[in-house]
């Protein structure tokens, strides 16, 4: 759905979708913007994926000068599964920097889902995470990478194990239809996750090898007699210390599994293979349970790093929709620099399984920015962190502790795939 352009810094170069010929520039700006390149093969794959009324192009004359577009997700939020704006391919060539192009871009891209009206939320990962705070974006949650080196990989003796589970080494293509059935349902019980279609696997499958000395994917299987019960995708890279003794390195592509007996099954594969000096893991949620898996956890090194961000861009709908960890009932007043249909006076009342949000006369009990907003709506950044920094208003003693309170979820979020 089209909508009108709205004003800006950059009313001198128009926004809009990009027509299928300019696709392939479109792809060859960000690609440039962000410093990685965009092979023939890989823009005819990503063509095939991409609805063309979800991008956005700024234009200087006939060139493609900056880019944004959003990708339909059904991902997991607190409260179910629901449709999510995946926001990617943002950026701007360094010749039109500071003129306004990623203001124009992302204020027409929130008010183009907010027309559209399909998603209350939209998500993003930042590769600069300075940037997206003034459009409303919170950090969601944060992740990191796990090193785990020879001979600390032990897990505790208590951990759940199934002696009817078995371990099967096959391709990444054989496992294709198990490794979706897993991750279909890992992934409900981990809010950011979003379902992967055809195009996502064929993605997160193929790793061609030859990347910082490592070989392609590999995968291994975990199952009983009712099929697979969890999967793991990793890499190897051949290696030897100074002294001629085997220092292999084993990169964790990604790891899931539906019951944790499938999971330590997993992990102690990993852990353990002959010759390898290093396990490395990325992309890892900060709750990971291999942390609380380990039996000497403090040999971890776990260095960390911000996941991925959200933004409510239906404020009420949004917190309607979702579940709360309490009762609570409060005035919230929201202050929305973009959308300023999210600004002013709302009542959020929710107990058991039943919420409601409405505008409301009644005076706040709490005051925040969008942004703090919906970086605690996804359950992983605390409202009193944000509270004990001042970046919360209370006037009603104790609001800031309920709301916080009910919007923890069980896991912290987390999304596997940067997307």
């Amino acid at each position: 759905m089209s909508t009108p352009h709205h004003s800006s810094a950059s009313d001198a170069l128009p926004v809009r979708p990009v027509a299928d010929s300019e696709f392939a520039e479109f792809c060859r700006t960000f690609g440039e913007a962000l410093l990685f390149p965009s092979p023939e093969e890989e823009v005819e794959s990503l063509r095939a994926y991409v609805d063309l009324d979800r991008t956005l192009a700024a234009f200087d004359g006939d060139r493609v000068v900056g880019t944004a577009m959003l990708l339909s997700f059904e991902a997991t939020l607190p409260g179910g599964v629901r449709p999510v704006a995946g926001v990617s391919a943002v950026g701007v060539l360094p010749t039109h920097r500071r003129r306004g192009v990623l203001t124009a871009l992302m204020r027409r891209q929130l008010h183009d889902v907010h027309e559209r009206g399909e998603e209350a939320v939209a998500t993003l990962f930042a590769s600069e995470g300075g940037i997206y705070g003034r459009f409303g974006y919170g950090l969601g949650s944060m992740l990191g990478t796990v090193t785990v080196h020879r001979g600390e990989g032990v897990l505790r003796a208590d951990a759940p194990r199934d002696p009817a589970l078995r371990t099967r080494m096959v391709t990444p293509a054989e496992a294709r239809e198990e490794a979706a059935r897993v991750h279909e349902t890992a992934r409900l019980d981990r809010v950011g996750e979003f379902r992967r279609n055809g195009w996502w696997w064929n993605r997160v499958l193929r790793s061609p090898g030859g990347q910082d000395g490592f070989g392609p994917a590999k995968c291994v299987v975990v199952e009983n007699d009712s099929g697979a019960a969890g999967y793991a995708l990793y890499r190897t890279r051949q290696g030897f210390d100074a002294f001629g003794n085997a220092d292999s390195a084993l990169e964790v592509v990604e790891v899931h599994a539906v019951r944790p007996a499938a999971l330590v099954r997993l992990w102690e594969f990993l852990l353990n293979r002959d010759l390898v000096g290093s396990v490395t893991a990325r992309l890892r949620p900060a709750d990971d349970p291999l942390l609380y898996l380990l039996a000497d956890r403090h040999r971890a090194r776990w260095t960390p790093n911000t996941g991925f961000w959200g933004r409510l861009v239906d404020v009420p709908r949004a917190l309607s929709e979702r579940s709360y960890a309490a009762p609570v009932d409060v005035v919230v007043e929201v202050t929305d620099a973009v959308c300023p249909w999210n600004r002013g006076l709302w009542r959020l009342h929710a107990d058991g399984d039943s919420a409601h949000c409405e505008r409301t006369d009644r005076p706040a009990d709490l005051s925040l920015d969008v942004e703090v907003l919906s970086s605690a709506y996804l359950g992983g950044e605390p409202l009193t962190g944000y509270a004990a920094a001042g970046l919360v208003r209370q006037s009603r003693p104790e609001a800031v502790l309920a709301l916080s309170a009910a919007l923890t979820t069980p896991t912290l979020p987390h999304c596997s795939v940067i997307f």
